[in-house]
């Protein structure tokens, strides 16, 4: 008999809701159209006020940076300037806030112990995967890097570990020279048999050096050679894969650079699989690079293999995967030396110094015994980090310690550690580019503690480190040495080869542009070079 009643309340009730939607429609219908057209316009802005209002009475949710537009949230100030936004939240809302960035709601810890809530997150609270693979996958391919489970992606790492050890980097150092030194040589930017000085923009050379050596030493010849004919443009469309729009739109097939995108990353990836089943078929597999070292040791934990088209997308992410921000990094390392003559002239005589004023050709052993070159790079990566942000997506509700704060599933969290180097708390004059403020190398060591292995090594777990310019946690970059190995001989081939100027004496370092997906100088970023007389200072 009750549940009878009830059914019968119930009933009524929705009657009358149905009632009244009904006369809101009707009274909506007698309205002249330019009211109709008004109130359609207005109501997702009226609901989104109200909404943020209502929120705002939470106290189990991190404080919300209040918006204007529906969906877009505050897109427009972070994506210009990240830094000042994040400061400006800062100083209002403290190191734990949200803003809406294009429908998702993103939850930003500021500052060391942000590193560690996000960085050393459980897999089963947030993922990597979900928030980034509707960008990397399309580049990338299918089956690997953030289109796999976590323990996939560690097992990977661990397969490339193999290629990035101390004796392949000795094997590398006297192949990047190689290849940089045939830069110098035969590029229109240079030309050194034909010219004594010349300009050049940093944002153009930069990543082809990047692209050059990095194919060099973990693709082989074979590879290498292929860039130097039309193959080279299919890295420039897939390099296009990797900007914001793709970001929010994984796939729009009726715009130009997503089909070049992919007819760019289904041709790569066929090429590699080529060269993959000819050297089986030959069974020509070596130590020669990383394509044989995936050929030899590329059978994951519970003992599937990766397949060749998998091994194939795989080497494209490994090569793509740093080609941003390597090339990004030394372009700032030209920039912010071209700024400061004395600290050219300082790396160039420890160059004299360590290779016996040029008797001695450089290796990687020479490369550790250049303290102010590290430094230098160092440094530069502390000034511009080469990603302004870091996400997770939350998988399950997740308690932030020591608050009240309650960080919902599906919502979306986000790490800076660009924002942190440029903190005077941490940086003494933090904007400023000071090789020597590493001369004890203090502020770069990691919290000495327990270590972990993900599947890819041991590395030290602790990462609240106020200096994070690979990340930290299962997600840190393995590339780290590499890149630093890389970095250093394109440096020092620079610092010996040539000296270098802005074009115009009132010329500063350019600021930085966050409208990309990595941090980039502001164009045109273009420096004067002369070649330098042997063992001439400057």
């Amino acid at each position: 008999m009750s549940d009878s009643i009830t059914e019968a309340g119930n009933s009524s009730l929705i009657g009358q809701v149905f009632q009244y939607l009904q006369l809101a429609f009707q009274i909506f219908q007698s309205l002249p159209l330019a009211q109709r057209i008004s109130l359609i316009v207005l109501a997702p802005f009226l609901y989104s006020i109200t909404w943020q209002f209502i929120y705002s009475f939470r106290k189990d949710r991190p404080p919300l940076v209040f918006y204007w537009i529906p969906w877009v949230g505050s897109a427009v100030p972070y994506g210009h300037k990240p830094y000042v936004f994040f400061e400006n939240c800062q100083k209002k809302y403290g190191n734990i806030f949200s803003f809406m960035l294009l429908g998702r709601i993103m939850t930003v810890y500021l500052g060391p112990k942000g590193h560690e809530f996000i960085f050393n997150a459980k897999l089963a609270d947030v993922s990597a995967e979900d928030a980034y693979s509707h960008l990397t996958t399309p580049v990338f391919g299918k089956g690997v890097i953030y289109d796999c489970s976590n323990s996939r992606l560690m097992d990977q790492k661990k397969f490339v570990k193999g290629a990035l050890s101390k004796e392949a980097f000795k094997r590398y150092v006297p192949l990047f020279k190689e290849e940089i030194l045939k830069y110098f040589k035969d590029s229109n930017n240079f030309k050194f048999n034909q010219r004594e000085k010349g300009e050049i923009d940093v944002m153009v050379t930069q990543p082809e050096m990047t692209i050059f050596t990095a194919s060099r030493t973990l693709l082989g010849k074979e590879m290498r050679d292929k860039l130097d004919t039309d193959f080279a443009y299919l890295y420039s469309d897939l390099d296009k894969g990797f900007t914001p729009i793709n970001f929010v739109f994984p796939n729009l097939p009726f715009l130009e650079h997503y089909k070049k995108r992919d007819n760019a990353q289904r041709t790569i990836a066929s090429t590699y699989l080529s060269l993959i089943k000819k050297r089986r078929a030959n069974n020509d597999i070596q130590d020669r690079d990383l394509i044989d070292t995936l050929m030899k040791n590329s059978t994951y934990k519970d003992g599937v293999k990766m397949t060749d088209p998998e091994i194939a997308n795989l080497l494209i992410g490994v090569l793509m995967g740093g080609q941003h921000t390597s090339a990004a990094t030394s372009a700032w390392c030209l920039l912010h030396l071209a700024e400061r003559p004395d600290v050219q002239e300082e790396l160039y005589q420890e160059q004299m110094r360590v290779l016996d004023n040029g008797k001695k050709e450089i290796t990687y052993d020479l490369l550790e015994q250049m303290p102010l070159l590290n430094q230098m790079i160092k440094e530069t990566l502390r000034l511009h980090h080469p990603l302004h942000s870091l996400f997770r997506k939350v998988i399950r509700d997740m308690q932030v310690p020591n608050t009240s704060y309650v960080i919902p599933k599906d919502y979306f969290v986000l790490v800076s550690p660009g924002y942190t180097h440029l903190q005077e708390h941490y940086f003494p004059q933090a904007h400023s580019f000071n090789i020597h403020r590493w001369d004890n190398d203090a502020e770069s060591s990691y919290v000495v503690g327990e270590e972990v292995d993900y599947g890819f090594g041991a590395i030290t777990k602790g990462v609240t480190s106020p200096y994070l310019p690979f990340g930290g946690g299962r997600h840190r970059c393995i590339g780290e040495h590499y890149a630093y190995c890389q970095l250093g001989v394109i440096m020092a081939e620079f610092i010996r080869e040539m000296k270098w100027h802005f074009p115009s004496k009132d010329q500063t370092v350019p600021v930085s542009d966050f409208t990309s997906m990595v941090t980039l100088p502001t164009g045109p970023a273009k420096i004067v070079w002369e070649k330098r007389v042997p063992h001439e200072t400057v």
